[in-house]
């Protein structure tokens, strides 16, 4: 075992895993959101059974809200199903990013189809925090264990949400909604290390509302182009400074 595989106090592989997400703060961030899509999910009128299947198979919270108050608003399944596998797209560079700390020589691909469903921006976080220090032969199980209790976690909140429905005050359902982006905003405030993480910040905090509030489309992909851009070149410009300095 290398020096960066340094053994968890709840040990590796699945077991550790569930452990790892039971005690994760994400936890209390997961049941509050999903509390709210339950509480939505009734008052729109849909199934308890299919407010928590959306839950399994989607396993996003922005593209359930798209989701359930599209379908509740009797929009075209095509243009829904759109709109979910494009919000749903954010996703897929956190699979991209984290399947390569898992794999091994002989891992093949239909191994990793679990992990890659049960990426969730939570998932991602906390993986991304514990794998360093796990086996490389163990990191698909503990992966998927992570995912498993954060998921099950948020099946439960559904359902309790869904039954809770009458009984929560409206704006507490709406607020409980803004746990998962206020952390997230958190969690990338406390990661920033370079000057391109700080400027990608920034930028996403001026653009996204102010492209919102000019009524732009697709304010958030032009939010993530834009910044992403400043980002990547205030990075360079960094490093060419520097360069120029120790030269």
């Amino acid at each position: 075992m290398s020096s960066s595989s340094v053994a968890l106090p709840y040990g590796s592989g699945f077991l550790g895993g569930l452990r790892g997400g039971a005690t994760s703060i994400y936890m209390v961030v997961v049941v509050g959101s999903y509390i709210s899509i339950g509480a939505l999910g009734h008052d729109l009128g849909f199934p308890l059974a299919w407010t928590a299947l959306t839950t399994l198979l989607v396993w996003a919270a922005p593209a359930q809200v798209i989701l359930i108050s599209a379908l509740g608003a009797s929009a075209a399944p095509l243009e829904v199903a759109l709109a979910v596998g494009l919000s749903s797209m954010r996703l897929l560079p956190m699979v991209v990013s984290l399947l390569p700390l898992v794999r091994t020589r002989k891992t093949r691909t239909r191994d990793v189809l679990v992990t890659a469903h049960f990426t969730s921006i939570s998932m991602w976080i906390e993986a991304l925090r514990f794998l360093p220090r796990v086996p490389r032969d163990k990191r698909i199980g503990f992966a998927n264990g992570i995912g498993a209790c954060l998921m099950a976690a948020a099946t439960a909140a559904t359902i309790a949400g869904y039954h809770l429905a009458q009984t929560l005050p409206g704006l507490l359902v709406a607020g409980l909604l803004f746990l998962s982006p206020m952390s997230f905003l958190m969690s990338a405030v406390r990661n920033a290390r370079v000057t391109a993480d700080w400027v990608a910040l920034v930028a996403g905090l001026v653009l996204a509302p102010l492209l919102a509030w000019r009524g732009v489309g697709l304010d958030l992909m032009w939010t993530g182009i834009v910044g992403g851009v400043l980002a990547f070149a205030a990075q360079r410009l960094r490093e060419a400074l520097q360069n120029k300095v120790w030269r």
